[in-house]
C-alpha cells in the first residue's frame, strides 16, 4: 500500500467514526493507536508516546485549566451580570446601545474565560431578556448575541488559540497578541452596523426611556463600580504580561486569584460555588487534554510515514498550485468542516496535514504560522454560527426565550457571517494587520 493510501484511509477511517457519533478523541486515538501497530508492531507504539509525552514538558499548558476556571468564577459569582447592569444604564439613551452594550459585554466576558460559551451563555439568559422587554428586534439581538460572544476567542486569553499553539509548537503570546487586531476590527464593524441598522430603521431598538433610566448620577457612578472589577482583572492579567513582568503561566495565575479575589470582595464566594466551578474546570480541561494527547499522536504517525511531504509534492508539483492557492483550498475546508464539526475537532484533523504544509509555503513574510493560526480562529467563528452543527446555533435555541424560533436564529446570523469572512479576507490580503502587533512588541 502506497503512503499516499494509507494517509487517505487514515482520514477516511477516522471521519466515518466521527459520523457514528463517537467522542473525537476516542476515535482519532483509536486511528492512530490502530496505524501505528499494523505500520510498525509492537514497537511502534513509541512514535505517539514520545509527541505525546512532549506535551506534559510544555510549561504554557498549565494556562488552560487557569483561564478556564477564572471564566467559571466571574460567571458563577454575579460579576458578568453587574456590568451588564452597568452597559444599560449607561448606554441606554443611546440607538441601539443595549445591543452595543452586550457585544462589549460578551467580548470582555468570553475574553477572560476564553471560550466563546460564556458570553454566549450571559447573553442569551440576561441581555436577550432584557432588550425583548425593551422592544428590540429580536432578529437584531439574536445575531448581536451570537456574533459578539464568537469574538471571545480571538482576544487573550483564547483558549482556542492556546490549543493552536500546543499542536503547532507555536508562542502563544504570539498568537493572542496577533488576534487582537482582527478582533477589534471586527467588533468594530458590528458596532457600527447595528448603528447602520437602528439609524435606518429606529423601531428595531428603541430608546430607553427617562423613567426606566431615572436615578442620580451619584448612583449611576456607583454603578460604574460594577465595570471596574473585570477590567482591573483583564489589564492586571494581560497589561503585566504584554509589560514583561509575568511569564503567560504567571499571568493566569494572576487572573484566577484576581477572579477569586473579587468573588470574596462581593461576598458571593462560597464552597458550595468552589465546588462546582472545580467540577466544571476539571471536566472541560480534560476534554482538552485527551483532545491534545489524540492529535499529537494522530500527527506523529501521520507524518511518520511521510504523508505530509507526499501531499506537498501533490499541490505544488502535481497540481501547480501557487502558495496562496493552497492556503485558499485550506480555508475553503476550514469553512466546509466548520458546518458539521466543532473547532477542537476541526484543529485535530486538519493540524497534522496543514501545519507542516504552511512552514513549507513561500508567501513572503515571517511568522506564518502565526498568521494561519489566526485565520485558523476566525474561521472557527464562522463554525460556531453556522448550521447545520455551529454551537452557538445550539445554545442559542436551548437557552433563549421562547419568543426566539429557530427560523430566527437563521436569519440572524448571515450578516455577522458576511463581516467576518470580510474580515478575513483582509487579513489574508493584507497579513500585517495580524502580525503588526506581535512583531512591535517583540521588538
Amino acid at each position: 500500500m502506497s503512503y499516499e493510501l494509507i494517509a487517505l484511509t487514515m482520514f477516511a477511517s477516522m471521519m466515518v467514526l466521527l459520523l457514528t457519533g463517537q467522542r473525537v478523541f476516542a476515535a482519532i486515538g483509536f486511528v492512530a493507536s490502530i496505524m501505528v501497530l499494523l505500520l510498525y508492531g509492537n514497537g511502534g507504539i513509541e512514535i505517539p508516546f514520545s509527541a505525546t509525552f512532549k506535551l506534559f514538558n510544555w510549561i504554557p499548558m498549565l494556562t488552560l485549566p487557569l483561564f478556564i476556571y477564572m471564566g467559571y468564577v466571574l460567571s458563577e459569582a454575579g460579576i458578568a451580570e453587574d456590568l451588564y447592569k452597568m452597559l444599560h444604564v449607561w448606554l441606554g439613551k443611546l440607538g441601539g446601545g443595549l445591543a452595543i452594550g452586550t457585544i462589549f459585554l460578551m467580548v470582555i466576558i468570553s475574553a477572560m474565560n476564553g471560550l466563546s460559551v460564556a458570553g454566549m451563555a450571559i447573553g442569551a439568559t440576561i441581555a436577550l431578556p432584557e432588550m425583548l422587554r425593551r422592544g428590540y428586534d429580536k432578529v437584531l439581538i439574536t445575531g448581536v448575541v451570537q456574533g459578539g460572544s464568537s469574538l471571545g476567542i480571538l482576544v487573550p486569553p483564547s483558549v482556542v488559540m492556546v490549543l493552536f499553539a500546543m499542536i503547532a509548537r507555536q508562542p502563544v503570546s504570539q498568537l493572542w497578541l496577533a488576534g487582537v487586531v482582527p478582533g477589534l476590527m471586527m467588533a468594530v464593524m458590528f458596532v457600527v452596523y447595528v448603528l447602520i441598522r437602528v439609524k435606518v430603521n429606529p423601531s428595531l431598538a428603541p430608546v430607553l426611556s427617562d423613567e426606566e433610566l431615572d436615578m442620580p448620577l451619584r448612583e449611576k457612578l456607583k454603578l460604574l463600580q460594577a465595570g471596574i472589577i473585570p477590567f482591573a482583572i483583564f489589564f492586571a492579567m494581560t497589561g503585566l504580561f504584554v509589560m514583561g513582568v509575568t511569564s503567560l503561566v504567571e499571568s493566569s495565575a494572576v487572573g484566577a486569584t484576581a477572579a477569586t479575589l473579587a468573588a470574596i470582595i462581593k461576598r458571593r464566594f462560597t464552597l458550595k460555588m468552589m465546588h462546582e466551578i472545580a467540577r466544571k474546570t476539571l471536566g472541560v480541561s480534560c476534554m482538552f487534554l485527551w483532545l491534545i494527547l489524540a492529535a499529537l499522536a494522530f500527527g506523529a504517525v501521520f507524518d511518520g510515514i511521510g504523508a505530509v511531504r507526499a501531499i506537498e509534492n501533490l499541490f505544488i508539483n502535481n497540481w501547480e498550485l501557487t502558495p496562496w492557492q493552497v492556503i485558499i483550498m485550506m480555508q475553503i475546508s476550514f469553512v466546509i468542516m466548520g458546518m458539521f464539526l466543532d473547532d477542537t475537532a476541526m484543529l485535530v484533523i486538519v493540524a497534522p496535514l496543514y501545519v507542516p504544509l504552511v512552514k513549507t509555503l513561500d508567501l513572503g513574510f515571517d511568522n506564518q504560522l502565526i498568521w494561519f493560526g489566526v485565520l485558523y480562529t476566525m474561521t472557527c467563528q464562522i463554525a460556531y454560527i453556522t448550521p447545520p452543527f455551529g454551537y452557538n446555533l445550539f445554545l442559542m435555541r436551548a437557552m433563549a426565550p421562547k419568543e426566539i424560533t429557530l427560523p430566527d436564529i437563521y436569519r440572524s446570523i448571515w450578516p455577522f457571517v458576511a463581516m467576518m469572512t470580510f474580515t478575513i479576507a483582509l487579513v489574508m490580503l493584507f497579513p500585517q494587520i495580524a502580525l503588526w502587533l506581535p512583531e512591535a512588541v517583540r521588538n
